[in-house]
């Protein structure tokens, strides 16, 4: 039985979208950059939460004021040329291997509903300072077939230790979900804000996907200050991240 649930706040589902961009803290946050600063830059508003018994038991006050409990926020934000993007993130992601399960299952089954065109998972490979590629990884064989028809390169060895917490979850569960699924891991020398690895991401997708994110360098790095304070006097990064421990191989990524 999964233990995650959805409280929605407006509706009862997905609006029509074009994609669906999930990210959480990770190696460098670049994902968390990245969908943090499209919510802040574009019109967007939160549709409902994700909750999980194993979330860390941190509960935080909103902008509003108003103590919310440990969540995924589900938003969406419109782009300037009209096109809709959901955003699924947070500040954390559940501590244990089977609330990681629960909400990679939940986030999988909100796509199936809705019939989404595609899903992004965004996360950071820590990389040499020289290091500036972005891997495009997938789950589905026919998925794969896509992105190269399109002239987008997959990765079948990056990298080799694999993925780990809700991100690599969500793509490696995807076919079983019937979800157009992949995820983009941009290198980063893996400090705790990486916001030239989030600017490439950012790029990346809108060349390759023709989604027009309209970010810039003084965008991602106005939210990388932000979620610098945060963590100051707040849990830890691998908190956040769902790590039990802090140590990991620097070919991980989540």
């Amino acid at each position: 039985m999964n233990r995650s649930r959805v409280h929605w706040l407006v509706g009862d589902g997905l609006p029509e979208h074009s994609a669906v961009l999930e990210a959480v803290p990770g190696v460098g946050n670049v994902g968390k950059i990245l969908v943090d600063s499209l919510v802040e830059k574009h019109p967007s508003r939160t549709l409902g939460w994700i909750l999980n018994h194993d979330f860390p038991p941190h509960s935080t006050f909103d902008s509003s004021g108003l103590m919310r409990p440990p969540r995924l926020e589900i938003k969406s934000v419109i782009l300037p040329d009209g096109q809709t993007v959901i955003v699924i993130g947070g500040e954390m992601q559940p501590m244990t291997s089977a609330g990681q399960n629960e909400v990679a299952e939940e986030i999988l089954t909100i796509c199936s509903e809705s019939s989404t065109p595609m899903l992004l998972v965004l996360a950071g490979l820590a990389s040499g300072a020289e290091d500036k590629g972005i891997h495009v990884i997938c789950a589905d064989e026919d998925v794969r077939r896509d992105l190269v028809a399109n002239d987008i390169p997959v990765s079948k060895e990056r990298p080799e230790a694999g993925m780990i917490g809700v991100a690599g979850l969500i793509v490696s569960m995807s076919p079983l979900f019937g979800v157009n699924t992949f995820a983009l891991v941009a290198e980063t020398v893996g400090s705790t804000t990486d916001v030239l690895a989030a600017s490439r991401l950012a790029n990346w997708i809108e060349n390759g996907l023709d989604l027009p994110l309209d970010l810039d360098i003084d965008s991602t790095e106005e939210i990388a200050r932000k979620l610098m304070e945060g963590y100051e006097g707040s849990i830890s990064l691998e908190e956040a991240m769902g790590l039990e421990e802090a140590s990991q191989t620097s070919d991980f990524y989540v």
